[in-house]
């Protein structure tokens, strides 16, 4: 049994044509120095039980002489796991991050005895779309709105204790849930604990990492110059995008992205499978950088067959300008 209910689907990978990435302009994405990784990272970071996320990110910022410090969904000061932590530019992917998929693990304390037969049988009713309104302390207004829950996992059931897998849409109030849970159930409940295993496409078995090393790690760079510990901790913005659809492109038309222009077919390398019309897609370099976020105007096979036409609109450019050579006429230029 797979640990993540919503674990990521391979994507085939599609061939437009060949080109080569010149080695004078960027980094192999995994491979940049330090001081531009810090420009481009995110820590998959560990919150503890305690401090409220805003808290969390006020400290990281003291801690690192960071101001563009930004954390993507927000975790209650008593839930612990994860909470994506941006840095510099890495911070224009957060409202991608933001509208990620969660996975929590919950502790959920019944009011009444209820046999594992009746339990699991009310919770698989609750896979789907669900009505919430958010709780009275909450940052958002409080109107009715429609959350999905695409999987429940009953992982234990002790007493009137019961240990839930939630596989959840962005924005999903878990104390809700496990409220309603308990009215269709007939004896009550409330959520007693909380944890975020999951984040899109940050996990728990990969550079996940506490506060205690984010100080050091960040320490041992600064004053001793050792690289490694910091580079465990601070990833690069690419390991949080995983979860989208990828479309590489020539050198050629990187400059041009980075200044907000539409992506069109002859600047496509290669591409991955299963791109629809209006999805997210990340536009890298060959060298596997993140030069910006978009929606995709055509299909896969679309961008595979045209010859002409833009096929991603730019959203969110998260690489420079001038990080590689201009390739392009401005109109005032012609």
């Amino acid at each position: 049994m797979e640990k993540y209910l919503g674990s990521p689907k391979p994507r085939g990978l599609l061939v437009r044509g060949e080109s080569r990435t010149d080695p004078s302009y960027g980094f192999q994405y995994d491979q940049r120095p330090v001081d531009v990784l810090l420009k481009y990272s995110v820590i998959n970071l560990d919150k503890p039980v305690g401090p409220s996320s805003h808290e969390v990110v006020a400290w990281i910022r003291k801690i690192l002489g960071i101001e563009r410090v930004a954390h993507a969904g927000t975790l209650d000061p008593k839930v612990s796991g994860i909470l994506p932590i941006t840095l510099n530019n890495a911070i224009r992917v957060l409202p991608v991050l933001l509208r990620e998929d969660k996975e929590y693990v919950c502790v959920m304390r019944l009011h009444g005895d209820v046999d594992r037969e009746k339990l699991e049988r009310t919770v698989n009713m609750f896979v789907g779309p669900i009505y919430q309104r958010p709780p009275l302390r909450s940052a958002v207004k409080r109107s009715l709105r429609i959350r999905r829950i695409y999987g429940i996992r009953l992982l234990e059931l002790d007493g009137r204790n019961v240990l839930l897998q939630v596989w959840c849409e962005a924005g999903t109030y878990m104390r809700k849930l496990c409220h309603d849970i308990g009215e269709v159930l007939g004896v009550g409940a409330h959520m007693q604990e909380l944890r975020r295993i999951r984040s899109g496409s940050l996990t728990e078995e990969k550079n996940l990492a506490t506060l205690h090393d984010v100080v050091d790690s960040f320490i041992l760079w600064k004053e001793h110059g050792i690289e490694e510990y910091l580079r465990r901790v601070f990833i690069p913005v690419e390991e949080a995008v995983q979860h989208l659809p990828k479309v590489w492109v020539r050198d050629t038309a990187v400059d041009a992205l980075c200044h907000g222009a539409p992506l069109t077919v002859p600047g496509i390398v290669k591409l991955e499978d299963g791109i629809r019309v209006g999805d997210h897609v990340g536009i890298f370099t060959l060298k596997g950088e993140l030069v910006a976020i978009g929606t995709a105007s055509m299909t896969s096979s679309q961008m595979m067959s045209s010859r002409s036409g833009v096929a991603v609109e730019v959203d969110h450019v998260v690489m420079e300008p001038g990080t590689y050579p201009k390739a392009w006429k401005s109109s005032k230029a012609s």
